[in-house]
């Protein structure tokens, strides 16, 4: 629900400012509204002035946004803080965390170019390793000579190997030895022993024919390719040790300086708020005045805090809220537990406007009611329920798991109270088992009362909508467009009885009336709403149509569960059945789940919200700690 909103004064001495800001952000309930129109009367604005900070204010804000900035370059390269300092009171250290912070950072820094350095060197001879890996077994397996060299390369083409021999034969006439092996990533790894004279000449060959040499980086440097393998083996065992002596170095600076330096960021933080709220602050030459919007509820109690921590010297005061406030008002919106897991739905929309109404309560209402319209099965519900259940235990810590899981428990239920009505147990195996009937209809047979009932809903819950528009035009006094949207109402009521007695359902008698009740209201409709008006009548009456699909998808829901229960008695095994059935109807309860869910909240978002919900509120977001904007 929308809560109600406060427009609020708050004055004092001048000197008392920054003492207020602080409590004020301390309570993190007040909003500051950085202009004084529609706070202050225009006979009055000659005599206050928005505040400016003194230079040695300015000095401060440029000290500290500079010391941030380096705190922030050093935090960067260190781990997180294992330990918190909230203890520690930055204030009078301050001077002395920048001096000290001017030995930390270039140490730190260095620290950390050098892991990145070891971490990029470390990634290149991982690249190596595959290959080095691969040949190591084949250099065993080759005759070592002072007079032999060797050649590693890769080849994408198994085709490629029988070509590669066939050339290398016939440059070094047949001395040459070739071997292959697959690496880890598939990749066909060769290495070519052969005569150091002719190495040279067979490498431009290989190179010419697009086969180049695997080429080593410059640590490498000229090492014979045999002792390439243990250069980096060994390489890479050093780059470890460095990069764990680096690591263990930072951690523990990062114990020892890091909450600190954490702790006096966040003071800069909350002291730089300070600083820039004062900017939406006005004064006199002796007073300060701040304005804002607030909840109402919380007025009393910042009310009793400002007088008791300033002895009375700073005063708060409810202004009145005028016709061109609403337009600007701040929206919160808060829900009792109930409702709150709705919200999930409501966070996909435009934020109301103050003088609209929240959506979140009336999907708590109307979307449980139709899945269960929708679903309609007591055992499809009962194993929803537990499922939910299961889930919202192991999910404790994710919000929107746990919101959609209580939504699913609630729409559950509902499914389970219309499953009763519907006599539908896992499709008609409840009446087979356990004698289940309906109380109220059969949807396999009776798809006609269905259809009525569905189109039925429709009209309460579209009229409830227009309705409830005309009662936000009658506040907004808005005289035509509350006209218009109680001429809706009459009209699609007189359509509705209408056709009701041209299909029998009320005596034909009521025929007539309804005629001339049209043609008398249509002059008044064209007058409301211009000449466009009626094709928003028309366009109701389609929504009204639209919930037809409550019947047709909980018709087809029905309909797969009882092809599961004929199609398990068709198989002529009690086992195999068993599964033939589950499996159907886990695929049904899935349907049945996304289904209904996607079908509610189409039937809220374009048939039932647009008739009343105005969109374009602004968020309230009160002036906080660690808060990113303060106004």
């Amino acid at each position: 629900m929308i809560v109600r909103m406060s427009k609020i004064e708050i004055a004092g001495p001048r000197e008392l400012l920054e003492s207020v800001l602080s409590l004020l952000r301390d309570r993190g309930i007040l909003e500051i509204e950085p202009s004084a129109i529609g706070f202050v009367e225009k006979k009055d604005e000659v005599y206050i002035d928005t505040f400016i900070p003194d230079n040695s204010t300015f000095s401060e804000k440029m000290f500290l946004e500079e010391l941030r900035s380096r705190i922030d370059e050093l935090l960067a390269c260190l781990p997180s803080p294992r330990k918190n300092n909230r203890y520690l009171e930055p204030r009078s250290i301050i001077y002395t965390i920048s001096e000290t912070l001017q030995r930390h950072l270039p140490a730190c820094k260095k620290l950390y170019r050098d892991k990145e350095a070891l971490q990029k060197e470390l990634a290149e001879l991982s690249l190596y390793n595959f290959f080095l890996d691969a040949v190591e077994p084949l250099l065993e397996d080759m005759k070592k000579g002072p007079d032999l060299d060797f050649i590693g390369l890769t080849l994408k083409d198994p085709a490629a190997e029988m070509i590669l021999r066939k050339a290398l034969s016939h440059l070094s006439d047949d001395k040459f030895e070739l071997l292959t092996t697959i690496a880890s990533d598939g990749t066909i790894v060769g290495l070519i022993a052969l005569q150091k004279n002719t190495s040279d000449r067979i490498k431009k060959a290989l190179s010419d024919k697009n086969i180049p040499e695997l080429r080593f980086p410059p640590s490498f440097g000229d090492l014979p390719f045999v002792e390439k393998v243990s250069f980096l083996k060994k390489r890479t065992s050093d780059i470890s040790g460095e990069l764990d002596l680096i690591h263990m170095q930072l951690d523990s600076f990062s114990l020892k300086w890091g909450a600190i330096y954490k702790r006096v960021r966040e003071w800069i933080e909350e002291r730089l708020s300070l600083i820039k709220a004062t900017a939406s602050a006005f004064v006199t030459r002796m007073c300060f005045f701040i304005y804002g919007w607030m909840a109402t509820e919380d007025v009393e109690k910042l009310r009793e805090d400002l007088s008791r921590d300033f002895m009375g010297s700073v005063v708060l005061e409810e202004l009145e809220i005028r016709e061109e406030d609403l337009e600007k008002m701040p929206v919160i919106l808060r829900n009792p537990a109930y409702f709150k897991p709705f919200e999930l739905f409501t966070r996909i929309l435009p934020l109301p406007r103050y003088t609209s109404y929240d959506p979140t309560p009336f999907i708590g209402i109307f979307f449980p009611v139709f899945f269960g319209m929708i679903l309609g099965d007591a055992g499809y519900g009962f194993i929803i329920i537990i499922v939910s259940l299961l889930i919202l235990k192991r999910a404790r810590k994710n919000e929107t798991v746990q919101n959609a899981c209580k939504i699913l428990v609630v729409s559950a239920f509902y499914a389970i109270i219309f499953g009763i009505l519907y006599g539908e147990f896992f499709g008609e195996l409840g009446q087979k088992l356990f004698g289940l009937t309906p109380l109220f209809v059969e949807r396999r047979t009776a798809v006609m009362p269905m259809l009525y009932f569905s189109v039925s809903v429709g009209i309460v819950h579209v009229l409830l909508g227009t309705f409830l528009g005309f009662i936000i035009a009658l506040k907004k006094r808005t005289k035509k467009e509350a006209l218009l949207k109680f001429i809706h109402i009459l009209f699609i009521l007189c359509i509705v009885l209408l056709v009701a007695a041209v299909f029998g359902f009320f005596p034909g008698l009521m025929t007539r009336p309804m005629i001339l009740t049209i043609l008398f209201i249509t002059p008044f409709l064209f007058f409301a709403g211009g000449l466009l008006a009626p094709l928003e009548v028309l366009k109701s009456i389609g929504n009204i149509i639209s919930y037809a699909r409550i019947m047709a998808i909980g018709l087809t829901s029905v309909l797969l569960a009882s092809v599961a229960n004929r199609l398990a008695g068709m198989t002529g095994d009690i086992i195999l059945g068993v599964v033939v059935a589950g499996l159907l109807h886990l695929l049904n309860i899935i349907i049945g789940v996304f289904s209904p869910t996607i079908h509610s909240l189409r039937l809220h978002y374009v048939e039932f919200f647009n008739k009343f919900i105005e969109s374009g509120g602004r968020r309230f977001e009160p002036f906080k700690k660690n808060s990113k904007e303060v106004i």
